[in-house]
């Protein structure tokens, strides 16, 4: 039946029963328990051409003998009351839906695309990879791709969750179904239609509600023999007794109704949730396992920290020369390298608004730097090997120990600074080992990065264990190893070296995956964000589902098992248990809803801070 079609029932058995108490005819309260319970026929009737004993049928029933007894009031109530709760029922679960629906409405339908140097709006089937789309202030982006040309503030909210609108510029990608709330884009369309984040977004989030925890799965194996189980009880009750209005009663109260519906509701809550939040879970089992989680294993490079060196500090050791001149040589210098580190000391000379000029003549030194001719002067930058004078290590050592990748700046084979640069920690990484943390969760570091690095970063997170220098089947060992300790384990990794550890994991997170149909597609839990205290929050997530499910586990049983005795030792009639039964059931999905509220919250800074670091000495 269709949602009108539900309350039409409903409003039409209610009226016939108020008319019936009104003139006292009690064909009008036959009327209203056949218009309520028409349906409810029918829904059991298919289920039986299927061999299951479903919960209609106790009502159907139940309500049938009701009549037969001549209790016309009781039929009429039953199946009323069934029909209100399931259409109110029907209703309060739309509601727990609504993100996927909100997906759904985010896909855009037109585009505004340059052809033949003209702009034309068409239909989003009509595009193709390649095509220019013009996308203006207040415009949603219709499609999968990167900017070519523009800068603005695009709202990704309906993909990462994020409140902040992300700035965007030329080579920077940009999600359909996302909004842009400044300034004009052009962007190469790369995926359109069913090939976009959104689309596998929501492909994901319909699989996701729709898959089935361990504990829903025994509850529904559980109801296939209670249901008859109850049914036949009640016939035996109904044989001994000879009370067969005590038989019927048995089969109202015994519905399982808000058992079976207990765990499913909080399951699509729960996700629904996390979905709007940017947290895609595959299903109800991994929030199931996912509120088990004890210990997380996570990578340093991009995941706890930015995974792209900065420059961190500029040593003097000539006083002939100011911080700006060591930098400066140490940057033009290394305009001629192409090692990684070099890109890191010219951004930080950029960033500090030093003119750097290019080198016309330079040597590279394997494995110990870079020399270069700068204004008749040879300029050095790396080990001290390139220098003809040895200098004084302590500065330097300090630096290695601190986790920082330290080189001379020489002059003419005189050492006159020294420069510093380092993968920095991430803002947010602080924020989510701490929650991590309060929640009772171990965390423990597994990098291929060297020890030093690694425990110094460890030591300022305060990381319980760090493990160094590995190979991605040492990772593998360190997740068995947690798991013989009796951990469940999550790993939070790439993908891609992390693989064999993230297969033994209970729980793969994949952080970052809004550009990677892969890492939807095939992580337990994907972060559409890049931000690291969306794991703890995903874990916290599932354990406050996990507690819903069991909390209405609770309220189903002991609806039943109070029902049950108020019947034995009498009060309870056939319309009081179904209006309490209903009200359990109405009861299991408002808690289920209270999963719906917002709960993400991040600092500020971790908020609004970019995707990419600025250099630690930009200020």
């Amino acid at each position: 039946m269709t949602h009108w079609k539900n309350w039409g029932v409903v409003i039409v058995s209610g009226l016939l029963i108020i008319a019936s108490w009104i003139i006292g005819w009690d064909a009008l309260m036959i009327a209203a328990a056949v218009v309520a319970g028409y349906q409810i026929a029918i829904s059991a009737i298919q289920a039986l051409r299927v061999k299951t004993v479903s919960i209609d049928l106790l009502v159907t029933v139940a309500a049938i003998g009701a009549l037969f007894i001549n209790n016309y009031w009781e039929s009429a109530a039953v199946t009323f009351l069934f029909a209100f709760g399931g259409a109110l029922e029907r209703a309060t679960l739309n509601k727990t839906r609504k993100a996927l629906t909100d997906l759904v409405d985010a896909a855009p339908e037109t585009a505004t695309v340059l052809r033949d140097g003209a702009a034309q709006s068409i239909e989003i089937w009509e595009l193709v990879p390649g095509d220019i789309v013009l996308i203006k202030n207040g415009e949603q982006v219709p499609v999968d791709g990167s900017v070519v040309t523009g800068h603005g503030g695009v709202d990704e909210a309906t993909i990462t969750g994020e409140s902040v609108p992300a700035e965007k510029a030329e080579g920077e990608e940009v999600f359909a179904g996302t909004w842009l709330r400044s300034g004009l884009l052009r962007v190469k369309a790369v995926g359109i239609g069913s090939d976009t984040a959104l689309a596998r977004i929501i492909h994901r989030v319909e699989d996701a509600q729709d898959d089935k925890a361990r504990t829903q799965t025994f509850m529904e194996k559980f109801s296939r023999y209670y249901t008859p189980g109850v049914m036949l009880t009640a016939l035996v009750i109904g044989l001994v007794t000879r009370n067969v209005e005590l038989a019927l009663t048995l089969l109202v109260i015994g519905c399982p109704g808000a058992m079976v519906i207990s765990i499913p509701v909080s399951i699509v809550a729960g996700i629904g949730r996390a979905a709007r939040d940017g947290v895609l879970i595959k299903g109800g089992e991994y929030l199931e396992t996912s509120s088990r989680v004890s210990a997380v294993v996570v990578d340093k490079t991009g995941t706890l920290t930015y995974g792209r060196p900065v420059l961190t500090d500029v040593v003097v050791l000539d006083d002939a020369y100011s911080e700006e001149q060591v930098l400066t040589l140490a940057a033009r210098a290394e305009t001629a390298s192409e090692h990684p580190l070099a890109e890191a000391i010219i951004r930080g000379a950029e960033q500090r608004k030093l003119a750097i000029e290019m080198v016309d003549k330079a040597e590279p030194v394997a494995g110990k730097g870079i020399r270069a001719n700068i204004d008749g002067r040879t300029i050095a930058v790396g080990t001290a090997d390139l220098l003809d004078q040895s200098p004084d290590r302590k500065r330097i050592l300090e630096l290695n120990a601190a986790g920082k990748t330290a080189m001379y700046v020489g002059v003419d084979g005189r050492a006159i600074g020294i420069v510093a640069v380092a993968d920095t920690i991430r803002d947010t990484a602080y924020q989510a080992v701490e929650a991590l943390h309060d929640n009772g969760i171990k965390v423990i570091m597994a990098t291929g990065d060297a020890k030093r690095v690694a425990e110094s970063i460890a030591a300022d997170l305060g990381i319980d264990e760090v493990n160094a220098e590995l190979m991605p089947d040492d990772k593998l060992v360190i997740v068995k190893e947690l798991q013989s300790r009796g951990h469940t384990v999550a790993m939070v990794g790439d993908g891609v070296n992390d693989t064999p550890a993230l297969a033994q994991a209970d729980i793969g997170i994949a952080m970052g995956a809004a550009g990677s149909p892969a890492a939807i597609e095939t992580a337990d839990i994907a972060l559409m964000a890049d931000r690291l205290p969306r794991l703890p929050y995903a874990l916290g997530l599932a354990r406050r589902t996990v507690n819903a499910m069991r909390l209405n586990i609770a309220i189903a049983l002991l609806t039943v098992a109070v029902l049950l005795a108020g019947v034995l030792f009498g009060g309870v009639t056939m319309a009081i248990g179904m209006l309490v039964h209903e009200a359990s059931v109405l009861l299991v999905i408002l808690i289920a809803m209270l999963l719906l509220r917002p709960t993400l919250k991040e600092s500020r800074q971790a908020t609004t801070q970019h995707h990419e670091p600025a250099d630690a000495l930009a200020s």
